[in-house]
């Protein structure tokens, strides 16, 4: 086992944390778990490194979850089941110096950082998780065999690090639906939990290949989360409206009636939104909210370096299918776009008729 002494003068944490450990093999990490772990107080956050404040801020979600005494482990391995024909699998970046520092400064008790020859010693494992339907859509569309990889390592390093916690980011929002159907469908004995998206002062959510962009291409990425906080903005909007319509006399019933209250109530806004929002029927118009993050996209389309659009996607959280337009109840907005040589994704949580 390798070790590594943290500064707790520099982090300000107790001793307890210290020395913290880089093990390199299975045998290393089943002895630190053995040894340092707490029956129900042990966690685990995956990674392929390249940490960055998101990481950081699942680790320390990690760490407040199972209090001083428990165990952290984050895992440090860029899984080549999980990239396709053409993807940056060689390029990805490899910043392990880096990512010991960030993982313990954050709250980790170890780092499990293997090889690809100690996760597979047989080479590619012959039998592997497959994602399903859910699996194929979305990003399993764009990247095929992509999430077959990920539940398989993911599924791997579930049983290797034996957690009681596993945590994982919204940002992919795909990825971490299909991790829980996982462990519900397969009986994993492991809590997953979600933990919002960490995103960067101008609104870009953080992800290691934002290290791609040039600077006029972080311009036009910004198109992204643009796109989302427009089509939230759009959606809270059009649920004001509509409490503010239902809540006038006459207004109940017919979208027609809706229309003619909004109008009544004198706004230019409320007028000029009167119609498309009976349009969108009484369940909240996802088909406005996509139109609202379309344009924004359809702008950056235009910007110049140029945005490429994957996919813009109002889904359904249980099994990532589109919502109907009269849809009510939790939805994800997602959008996939490269800039440059660079694919990036993003999404947003929405909830339609809150207001009711």
């Amino acid at each position: 086992m390798t070790l590594f002494a943290r500064k707790s003068a520099e982090s300000g944490r107790s001793a307890r944390y210290e020395p913290t450990e880089l093990v390199p093999t299975v045998e290393d990490l089943e002895y630190a778990r053995v040894h340092h772990g707490a029956p129900g107080r042990n966690a685990v956050v995956m990674t392929m490194g390249a940490l960055h404040d998101g990481h950081a801020t699942l680790i320390r979600a990690a760490r407040a979850r199972v209090g001083a005494e428990g165990f952290v482990v984050v895992t440090v391995f860029v899984n080549p089941l999980q990239f396709g024909a053409g993807e940056d699998l060689d390029r990805y970046p490899r910043t392990l110096e880096a990512d010991l520092e960030l993982a313990f400064e954050a709250g980790a008790s170890v780092v499990f950082a293997p090889s690809a020859d100690e996760v597979y010693p047989g080479g590619e494992p012959q039998v592997r998780i497959t994602a399903g339907p859910m699996g194929e859509r979305l990003e399993g569309a764009s990247r095929p065999g992509h999430f077959d990889g990920m539940l398989t390592v993911v599924a791997k390093l579930l049983h290797l690090t034996s957690p009681d916690l596993a945590f994982f980011g919204q940002k992919d929002a795909q990825q971490l639906a299909l991790i829980r159907r996982m462990a519900r469908d397969l009986n994993f004995p492991v809590e997953i939990v979600g933990v919002e998206t960490v995103r960067e002062t101008d609104g870009l959510a953080l992800s290691s290949r934002n290290r791609y962009l040039s600077a006029g291409e972080r311009r036009t990425a910004l198109a992204l989360s643009g796109a989302l906080f427009a089509a939230r903005d759009r959606l809270a909007a059009q649920e004001a409206l509509r409490a503010r319509a239902t809540s006038l006399p006459g207004a109940q019933g017919r979208a027609e009636n809706r229309a003619e209250a909004l109008s009544r109530l004198g706004e230019a806004r409320a007028a000029a939104d009167a119609h498309a929002v009976a349009r969108a029927a009484e369940h909240g118009g996802a088909e406005a909210v996509r139109a609202a993050a379309r344009t924004v996209l359809d702008g950056a389309t235009r910007a110049e370096p140029p945005l490429t659009l994957d996919y813009l996607a109002l889904v359904d959280p249980a099994d990532f299918t589109e919502v109907a337009d009269d849809h009510d109840g939790d939805a994800i907005l997602a959008v996939a776009a490269r800039v440059g040589t660079t694919r990036l994704i993003d999404n947003i949580p929405l909830t339609f008729g809150a207001t009711k």
